[in-house]
């Protein structure tokens, strides 16, 4: 095994870095004072990236690559480690996804979404492990969703591949924890956020994307992430939303199938119309609308309820037992009742 650098600061990866999340949470690391490689598609909004994270005193790398495609993910990943000389963390972010029923979506669209925002995760996460295995250490961390647990209309590709990002994740943690690695894999299960997402995602509907409600603006996703890096989980849930969502679909599922039908078409559109001319990001970047935030600030929370979600799932179980055991004794205290208060001779059937 290689002797893995100890000189600092340490050095963090992000794709999908150029808006959204990806971009607040270079902003959380520049603060920090890690180096930071940063990759997504356009190299311009990049390079404005890169600026806002020297202006907060940190170093990076612009490696402008399609997640899509793992020899540029590969190669992105070789600057990084060759700029900083090492790679402590790497997050995968980058994601497109389409709004628009099932029937209505072309097969080349649900490829495109699949490549990006499932593929995307596995080429980052194939070199990170490329650069971490020798060294037999780092932490790669996986923006995911409640969307993970629940799908819901409207985005069945990228809730297909966001599922898919659960299965291949729970798959490599228990390679590694069979190889005894000292590399650590995290889930971000997150909540509807506050990006520009809604403003490039390709729509076949007739009325603007919106988030779900409740949203939170991309600040606090990025504040949860790096806390995570300093205290790796297998898993956190962000915002009560999250927990709500994930926990519901294991107790009842069938009930979420009819109330997502009822209400979560209307949910994610708003009352503007898509005009004719409107600009998707699916198979191209849209240059002029990467920011970090969305237009949705008006409603999106500055603070999230973030807890383990293994924490999260021990919550239902001992609150069925307490029921349980609380049904227990009533039922036993009245059956106690009925036979004090049964007339002599009476025989139970």
């Amino acid at each position: 095994m290689n002797s893995f650098p100890t000189s600092s600061p340490q050095v963090v990866v992000i794709t999908g870095a150029s808006a959204g999340v990806g971009r607040a949470t270079a902003h959380r690391f520049a603060r920090a004072g890690w180096c930071i490689g940063l990759i997504a598609r356009d190299r311009d909004a990049l390079e404005a990236v890169k600026r806002e994270v020297e202006e907060l005193g940190a170093s990076a790398v612009v490696a402008a690559a399609d997640v899509a495609d793992a020899d540029a993910v590969f190669a992105a990943a070789d600057l990084v480690e060759n700029t900083f000389g090492r790679i402590d963390v790497w997050i995968n972010d980058a994601m497109v996804t389409v709004f628009s029923p099932v029937w209505d979506m072309t097969p080349a669209e649900f490829r495109r979404v699949t490549e990006v925002t499932y593929l995307g995760f596995v080429h980052g996460t194939m070199a990170a492990l490329r650069h971490m295995r020798p060294f037999n250490r780092g932490k790669i961390i996986q923006i995911g969703s409640a969307l993970a647990y629940r799908g819901i209309p409207l985005q069945s590709a990228y809730c297909g591949s966001k599922h898919a990002i659960r299965g291949f994740t729970d798959s490599l943690r228990t390679e590694l924890i069979h190889d005894r690695s000292n590399i650590s894999l995290t889930m971000m299960e997150l909540p509807a956020v506050n990006t520009p997402q809604f403003d490039w995602a390709r729509t076949h509907m007739p009325r603007q994307p919106r988030p779900v409600a409740p949203v939170v603006e991309p600040e606090v996703i990025a504040r949860a992430v790096f806390d995570a890096v300093q205290h790796p989980r297998r898993e956190y849930w962000i915002g009560l939303s999250t927990l709500k969502v994930i926990l519901g679909n294991v107790v009842l599922p069938s009930f979420l199938d009819r109330y997502l039908a009822k209400v979560a078409f209307e949910a994610q559109e708003t009352k503007v119309p898509v005009v004719a001319d409107r600009r998707d990001n699916l198979m191209d970047p849209v240059h002029p609308l990467h920011r970090t935030r969305g237009r949705f600030g008006d409603e999106a929370a500055e603070k999230a309820l973030v807890v383990a979600g293994p924490i999260a799932r021990v919550a239902p179980i001992v609150l069925g037992g307490v029921l349980l055991f609380a049904t227990g004794v009533l039922a036993a205290a009245a059956a106690g009742k009925v036979g004090r208060t049964r007339p002599s001779g009476a025989r139970l059937r």
